[in-house]
């Protein structure tokens, strides 16, 4: 059978989660399915980061003459043309990893759409006028015409169903693969370059977006440094430097709130970083803090807990499922008092025992396959 999949939206290094979501999974197709061939879809501006998959005997590259990087532009490609290049490749069965499905004139392709979240109908006030009037018509769109809709969590098909009940029929739930392996990385490299001390820092993989509430984070922060005694903390955490890595979101702003609380020699900003680097930096953390108040599924937190470090998070939106109640949660996220008391009562925890091995890549992928080989033979 062959599968394609739509990578056309994937800007490399600006995607965030999901596109750690889209190549976590391509690995586990090129691994673990010896039985399939996928074409993969590309575009001219995101091909090169694309072709070590060829690698994998059972891929192959279609670049199509368009760019990722100006959004209006592929879309339109998108639903003009990816269907009928799909059919010209003889595909039997499209996977599009994300919401934008393209129109499909009549094709007889069977499409499968992920739909990891649909925040924009919960907090429309952190998205553009022009985001608020698409992402619902494309998420309407996507449910109505694929035969199949995979949602990353209970939590996200169960809002699925409730914003279009007429999808539930299509509806499934497969986790976020997880990959997590040793970085093979010195610390002592990332503690000269950030100036941070192994097992002293805080850690989080974030963007900037206002959901992410890493305002709420800075003060807290603020308030280990300046107003809490630091004998109540334990172990110097009024010391600790936060590190956090991720790409987009309002970058200014939060530097701005960074200089007025005066955490200048307190915050490490990355940007962001190869996987090695990540990776040396989830090992080497003292705790990992999440302080999201939207997610459709949360890679991070699991990320850390799979590696023995204590979390800190919400109780939003699909966190607490998918960490399984075995993380540190606040229950008013907003609240930098608690989340300073939830840091300290989380620091003299041992490490966490939490494996998650149903999110493990071998598990998710044989998921995947397995719904993408019934819904084309149906």
């Amino acid at each position: 059978m062959k599968i394609g999949v739509d990578l056309l939206w994937v800007r490399p290094g600006k995607c965030g989660g999901t596109e750690s979501y889209a190549r976590n999974l391509l690995e586990g197709f090129g691994r673990y399915d010896g039985e399939n061939e996928y074409l993969l879809f590309v575009a001219r501006d995101n091909a090169d980061g694309f072709r070590h998959y060829l690698d994998y005997g059972n891929m192959k590259l279609r670049e199509c003459p368009m760019d990722c990087a100006v959004s209006w532009k592929r879309i339109l490609w998108e639903n003009l043309h990816l269907d009928r290049a799909a059919r010209a490749e003889s595909v039997d069965v499209m996977f599009i990893p994300v919401y934008s499905k393209p129109m499909t004139y009549g094709s007889k392709i069977p499409y499968a759409c992920v739909i990891h979240d649909v925040q924009a109908l919960h907090y429309p006030q952190y998205f553009s006028l022009a985001r608020r009037c698409f992402l619902p018509v494309m998420w309407w769109f996507a449910c109505r015409t694929s035969t199949c809709v995979i949602a990353s969590s209970h939590h996200c098909m169960e809002d699925l169903a409730k914003r279009y009940p007429f999808v539930q029929k299509k509806l499934c739930v497969i986790p976020i693969p997880v990959i997590t392996q040793e970085s093979g990385m010195d610390i002592a490299v990332l503690e000269q370059k950030y100036g941070i001390v192994r097992n002293q820092y805080f850690y989080c993989v974030s963007s900037m977006l206002p959901h992410k509430n890493l305002g709420t984070l800075l003060k807290a922060l603020s308030l280990m440094k300046e107003s809490v005694p630091a004998q109540k903390l334990g172990a110097g955490l009024g010391n600790w430097k936060l590190v956090l890595s991720g790409v987009g979101g309002n970058e200014q702003g939060f530097q701005d709130m960074v200089d007025e609380l005066k955490l200048k020699e307190a915050v490490v900003v990355t940007g962001f970083v190869s996987n090695e680097e990540r990776d040396c930096l989830y090992e080497n953390c003292g705790l990992f803090l999440f302080p999201s108040i939207f997610e459709g599924f949360g890679m991070p937190p699991v990320e850390a807990m799979r590696r023995g470090k204590q979390v800190v998070t919400t109780k939003r939106s699909s966190l607490k499922e998918v960490t399984k109640g075995e993380a540190v949660y606040v229950e008013d996220p907003f609240n930098p008092v608690e989340w300073v008391e939830k840091i300290r009562y989380a620091s003299q925890l041992g490490p966490c025992r939490e494996a998650f091995a149903e999110y493990g890549l071998e598990s998710v992928t044989s998921r995947y396959v397995e719904r993408l080989v019934t819904i084309c033979l149906h």
